[in-house]
């Protein structure tokens, strides 16, 4: 899966560090990052390429032994990026899903979920005052109200619904992403996760399921999510009543019917395949 990086370590502990010149600096405007390719494998600005730009430094996090930080211009566009280096360019951060470079595309995206964090946080949600980094540990606090706030992981859950020898697969309604999935969708309030899988179930596609087991998590900075994901079985009727709202469709499939292959980026795919292969039943 994406954070498989192995054998490069991810390093988030928080620390109070200034940028050097051979650190790399994330640069985002919206869904987009500034990158350039090298050798087909993507590249990062480093500090040393940012000198004339005004911008606020954010250390990030740190694989192996080089130090990842987000830039945040003083200045800032709306509509168009306020950073732009020669032989750089702007991609949509879908890109990290197939970059060559595995803990590179891993560095992107989480990067990003932080980016939306800060962007999303700049003003106090109580009293709106302008918020304030800590500097001993990853938060904003508000220097009037002493609101505090962190960064947002909301967790979720994928489910695998196992009928015998079929799984259930389906395609999302209205979204961009449209290969095959696993019934998906956040835990509520006062909900633990294997209510969100009775829950999701139930609301997505009007079936009982019984045997809810863990099988594995994934951090999915792509919707600023934890994923939890569970195996299942069918209780009762296998007749699918589908939310058009939330799919576009949904059906039984017998391990000869998979043709997906392991993308090895998505937890989703991983319980796929590990059905596929007969793995789990």
């Amino acid at each position: 899966m994406i954070q498989d990086i192995y054998p490069h370590i991810y390093h988030n502990e928080y620390k109070d560090f200034q940028p050097e010149n051979t650190d790399f600096i994330l640069v985002f405007h919206r869904n987009t990052v500034m990158i350039r390719f090298k050798e087909e494998h993507l590249r990062y600005p480093t500090f040393s390429e940012m000198q004339s730009f005004s911008c606020d430094y954010e250390y990030l996090f740190s694989i192996d032994n080089y130090k990842y930080f987000l830039a945040l211009p003083k200045s800032c566009h709306l509509e168009e990026p306020s950073i732009m280096i020669d032989g750089y360019h702007y991609e949509n951060v879908r890109i990290f899903r197939s970059a060559a470079s595995r803990h590179t595309a891993f560095a992107g995206i989480t990067a990003h979920h932080l980016f939306g964090w800060y962007q999303s946080n700049q003003f106090c949600g109580r009293c709106g005052q302008k918020m304030l980094p800590d500097h001993k540990e990853r938060m904003l606090f508000c220097p009037d109200c002493r609101n505090m706030v962190y960064p947002r992981i909301s967790p979720a859950v994928i489910v695998g619904i196992i009928n015998g020898d079929q799984i259930l697969m389906s395609k999302y309604a209205g979204r961009s992403y449209t290969n095959y999935a696993l019934i998906a969708g956040f835990t509520e309030i006062g909900e633990c996760a294997e209510q969100t899988v009775a829950r999701e179930v139930m609301e997505e596609v009007g079936l009982k399921v019984k045997n809810i087991r863990y099988y594995k998590s994934q951090p999915w900075a792509f919707s600023g999510s934890l994923l939890m994901g569970f195996f299942c079985d069918l209780d009762g009727s296998d007749q699918i009543k589908l939310d058009t709202s939330e799919l576009a469709e949904a059906g039984w499939y017998s391990r000869d019917e998979i043709t997906l292959e392991d993308d090895h980026i998505s937890l989703t795919r991983e319980m796929i395949m590990h059905f596929k292969n007969g793995n789990i039943s």
